[in-house]
């Protein structure tokens, strides 16, 4: 009688500074998110507003780049693609609906817009799926450039499935997937703790100048629109700009967002810390914060001149999102939404291109 023994499957190490990077940029996310409703009156709002958004969504998509396959899609891949991305949109785009009709909107079912942040879901699946593609050419990060600053001049190209942010973000995708094929994690790790802090005070160097700048300029900064510029979902003439060169303002925020992307990943700690394993809840802080910050987007609560106190006091609330849609128990609760299985929706076996099932050979016939 044969005893079988079944080994467990290696898993894969997870590297904090990658998880520490996630969880810290998604929480600049929640931060931005729920600081908008101030940047009107308050400068100073303003200003921290336009200095996260220099970087954080760009850090957000370039982590995301850096993980992307970018071989021929499997199988599994494409069913990553249904459990972790088209199933939650439909998900949660669906409770925004039904939200929206219970606080008297109208019924309105439509899974070509979408409700506030779930556009990154759409525009990830693209990206999946472009990636391998758009890899087999040349000069892959340099396409995806020019991609991007053509979809600005190009008005037909809306936010009907995430299509402007589509398009706009692709370049930080591919520079993800670019610092991957660099292998820049394995040679920062080496890297002695000396020199590893040389490189950290240029980075918090870089992000001082641009946080003085951006309050010393905050007037011009507003005449300008670069907040609609950074949010890549409009047409360079949707938001005012019908002269030739409007493309070049897309690059230079294109570019300096790569470099503080990378500066921001050189300020991240390599070893472990008390938010290292909230790096593997960034999907739930993403999709779950807009419930508990819709009451002061909607509700005016935050609108007009405010106490000084109420930036700091928002920024504080926010990271106290982060922190509790982290944990364990609030994950438990929302897996079956953030992370649908689904498993009786698959075929046992994957069907072939003429629809039938490849079955193994009988080792009993010759």
């Amino acid at each position: 009688m044969h005893t079988r023994i079944d080994h467990p499957r290696p898993t894969r190490k997870r590297v904090p500074l990658w998880d520490n990077a996630r969880w810290i940029a998604i929480t600049l996310v929640v931060v931005g998110h729920g600081i908008l409703p101030l940047i009107g009156e308050d400068d100073a709002a303003y200003s921290v507003y336009l200095f996260i958004y220099s970087f954080h969504v760009a850090v957000f998509v370039v982590v995301s780049g850096y993980f992307a396959k970018s071989g021929p899609p499997n199988a599994r891949a494409l069913r990553q693609i249904l459990t972790d991305i088209v199933f939650p949109y439909f998900i949660f785009e669906t409770i925004w609906t039904v939200i929206k009709w219970a606080l008297g909107g109208e019924l309105v079912i439509d899974f070509t817009t979408a409700s506030w942040t779930l556009w990154f879901l759409i525009a990830l699946a693209v990206w999946r799926i472009v990636l391998p593609y758009l890899v087999l050419l040349r000069y892959p990060l340099l396409i995806a450039i020019v991609i991007s600053i053509g979809a600005g001049y190009s008005e037909a190209i809306d936010s009907t499935f995430a299509l402007t942010r589509t398009f706009g973000m692709l370049p930080f995708f591919v520079f993800g997937w670019k610092l991957r094929q660099w292998q820049v994690t394995g040679r920062w790790l080496e890297l002695r703790t000396a020199v590893a802090w040389r490189w950290r005070a240029g980075a918090i160097a870089l992000f001082a100048v641009v946080l003085a700048v951006m309050p010393m300029t905050i007037e011009t900064l507003r005449d300008l629109k670069l907040r609609r510029f950074m949010l890549y979902d409009e047409s360079y003439q949707a938001i005012g700009y019908d002269e030739p060169w409007s493309g070049a303002i897309r690059l230079v925020l294109l570019l300096s967002a790569m470099v503080l992307a990378v500066a921001f990943l050189t300020l991240m700690p390599r070893g472990s810390h008390w938010f290292t394993p909230f790096g593997r809840a960034t999907m739930y802080i993403y999709l779950l914060h807009p419930f508990v910050l819709y009451p002061f987007r909607e509700t005016g609560i935050l609108a007009g001149d405010q106490p000084f106190w109420v930036l700091p006091a928002m920024i504080v609330f926010c990271v106290g999102i982060a922190i509790v849609l982290s944990l364990k128990p609030v994950r438990r609760v929302f897996r079956p939404l953030v992370e649908p299985r689904a498993r009786w929706l698959f075929r046992p076996e994957p069907s072939t291109a003429t629809g039938t099932i490849v079955l193994p050979p009988d080792p009993e016939r010759r």
